[in-house]
């Protein structure tokens, strides 16, 4: 089913950019890297709105429609959201191995699930409180893990940054939900990395660039342009993958998280970091969890 083939595809080119991310903040100013990658993003949609508007693009897949002011706001908000999860999630990923980012980031779902839980009063099964359990544990053993490496997850700030980070993606993709009943999803992907340009453009010249003598020093690599790649094109894939008519939302979401899979294995291959014998069972807990909430989602 090509569904599936897209849902696959974007998670390991989301875990590519999990990996890409790692490297380029490594030693370096988190505003600029993450400027950036909200520049390039932006170029890469900045076509389809053009061409959208200029009658050359009529593929429904690709077209971006007009939209009023009111809907504007809506992606602005969504911006926001977005941006304030990217903030803590650089800053955490800067400071923190890629092997302990990335299941924290895995437990989204659960998140969501709370949160639909709160906010739309669905009611959780049998299936979905276990997998919401599994997460929970597996987040526990994962502080154990980082006890090892120094890391206390009741008291350090990057844990609590990437946690953040995990609660506002949970929000923004329950605020996806509300704006996908009426909204196509090229206009929104396309027109809230637009946003979040404008206002990390903001953020670099008028918070970064002012005090940039007294932090890190910004360093250009190539890997900072293959976050933008790698994160639009995953995307893509995925609003691809939930535009097919037989596609089930329960099992692409699944597939997406197994990111972590791939993102993981990059910090145990190549960025060589420690503990990883522990750090890969809390893993597999988190995608039993995972699992667990998609049997309860069939």
């Amino acid at each position: 089913m090509m569904w599936v083939a897209l849902a696959f595809l974007s998670a390991a080119l989301l875990g590519c950019y999990d990996f890409f991310k790692k490297v380029s903040l490594k030693e370096n100013a988190v505003i600029p890297v993450l400027f950036l990658n909200t520049l390039f993003s932006a170029l890469l949609f900045l076509p389809f709105i053009i061409l959208s508007r200029t009658g050359n693009i009529t593929d429904e897949t690709l077209f971006v429609p007009a939209a009023g002011w009111n809907t504007h706001l809506l992606l602005i908000i969504k911006a926001i959201i977005v941006l304030s999860s990217w903030m803590c999630g650089y800053f955490a990923m800067k400071h923190l191995p890629i092997t302990i980012v990335s299941p924290i980031q895995a437990t989204r779902p659960v998140m969501v699930l709370i949160g639909a839980l709160l906010i739309f009063g669905e009611q959780l099964n049998v299936y979905q409180w276990i997998g919401v359990s599994v997460a929970i544990l597996s987040f526990f053993l994962l502080s154990k893990s980082g006890k090892k490496e120094g890391i206390d997850f009741k008291h350090n700030k990057w844990v609590a940054l990437v946690v953040a980070a995990a609660i506002l993606g949970a929000i923004s993709a329950l605020y996806d939900k509300f704006l996908m009943r009426s909204l196509a999803p090229m206009l929104v992907q396309s027109w809230f990395n637009l946003y979040q340009c404008m206002i990390m453009a903001a953020i670099l010249l008028f918070l970064w660039w002012p005090t940039k003598e007294k932090s890190t020093p910004f360093k250009w690599r190539w890997s900072i342009p293959l976050i933008s790649i790698f994160l639009g094109i995953a995307d893509f894939c995925y609003f691809s993958a939930l535009a097919q008519e037989d596609a089930l939302i329960a099992v692409v979401s699944m597939i997406r998280r197994g990111s972590v899979i791939v993102s993981f294995a990059f910090g145990a291959i190549i960025l060589r970091e420690k503990n990883l014998k522990s750090k890969a069972f809390d893993l597999i807990l988190i995608l039993i969890g995972l699992f667990f909430l998609y049997l309860g989602s069939k």
